[in-house]
């Protein structure tokens, strides 16, 4: 899915959805993340392979036990 700031920058993510919350808060202890909100960040559903971000742009190294090797940050 293609994650799209208002300010135009875009990134690929890939999202895990979850139809039990209890699920998702295993996983995010796990492993970190961002939680969405379906209706909220696609659009009602319209914005089909499209996730609508209303913060600010931050890229992100480090997630969980997950992370970027120096190498490849810049």
């Amino acid at each position: 899915m293609i994650a799209i700031w208002e300010d135009g920058k875009q990134e690929q993510w890939r999202l895990h959805c979850f139809a039990d919350r209890n699920a998702a808060a295993a996983f995010l202890d796990h492993l970190g993340g961002i939680m969405f909100n379906p209706k909220r960040d696609r659009e009602n559903g319209r914005a089909r392979g499209a996730w609508r971000r209303k913060d600010v742009y931050q890229r992100i190294f480090e997630t969980g036990p997950l992370s970027v090797p120096e190498p490849l940050r810049n």
